[in-house]
């Protein structure tokens, strides 16, 4: 099997609690991550997988095309665009930087796979804070975004259709799915193989941009759009190995 190096960038957060007691108050912060069951797909699909958590993808997330060239996906999965925009150079010290969303576009296009996978930071995003539209993000993303918040909140749960059982990605996949609570809406681009959908929404899409891949999953890998019927389910390894080993040509 072709070796495959991935970088899941985001999954993580940090938590500020205060706590009111009469009079008084106090604070706790905590550090939080839901990348452990994606990350366990990959590396269950033989994906060489690295994380960055969002409040370290900053500072360290590549810079040049070298640094991306060392990964064969990026994965972006609930980190918004400003957070690759704005280097710390950029934001505490008013230096020019590279602009890495118009990186990862370039990277695509010369041959690199890019996910980004849904959530409130991602694709335009709660009250439009991801803000990846009009980026180069999108540009190689086989989806276009909203102008204005795309969470679509389905509480009540959905199970998504597949379009096209015989693509590499979903090829063995069955069906239906357990259930989804949200997704975050976007549309096709022509051209784009739409494979899940729900109504009229693409939930899953890939096409080909340049020599390279991208791909594009509306809904979570986690809670609370994942549920833990669709984190545990075995089909969910199967789908995020395949989409990623598809993304970086190794399918």
């Amino acid at each position: 099997m072709n070796s495959v190096r991935a970088l899941i960038v985001g999954e993580s957060w940090l938590v500020v609690t205060t706590h009111i007691k009469g009079f008084d108050s106090m604070t706790t912060s905590t550090y939080e991550e839901d990348v452990g069951w994606l990350r366990g797909a990959l590396e269950g699909a033989s994906i060489e997988t690295s994380h960055l958590p969002a409040h370290l993808a900053a500072a360290e997330f590549p810079t040049d095309m070298e640094g991306l060239k060392s990964y064969d996906v990026v994965i972006l999965s609930d980190v918004g665009a400003n957070t690759l925009l704005l280097h710390p150079d950029t934001w505490s010290r008013s230096r020019a930087m590279p602009n890495r969303l118009d990186l990862l576009r370039d990277y695509i296009h010369e041959g690199g796979g890019l996910l980004m996978i849904g959530g409130y930071l991602s694709f335009t995003g709660l009250a439009g804070k991801a803000n990846y539209r009009g980026t180069g993000v999108e540009m190689a993303l086989p989806v276009t975004m909203l102008p204005t918040d795309d969470r679509v909140e389905v509480p009540q749960g959905f199970s998504p259709e597949t379009v096209d059982p015989s693509h590499l990605v979903t090829r063995g996949m069955g069906s239906p799915w357990p259930m989804l609570l949200g997704y975050n809406r976007v549309e096709a681009k022509p051209g784009a193989a739409v494979l899940l959908k729900h109504d009229d929404d693409p939930i899953a899409a890939v096409w080909e941009y340049g020599r390279g891949r991208a791909g594009a999953f509306a809904s979570d890998c986690a809670p609370h759009w994942a549920p833990p019927e669709f984190v545990n389910w075995e089909g969910y390894a199967v789908f995020f190995g395949q989409m990623v080993r598809w993304l970086a040509q190794a399918l």
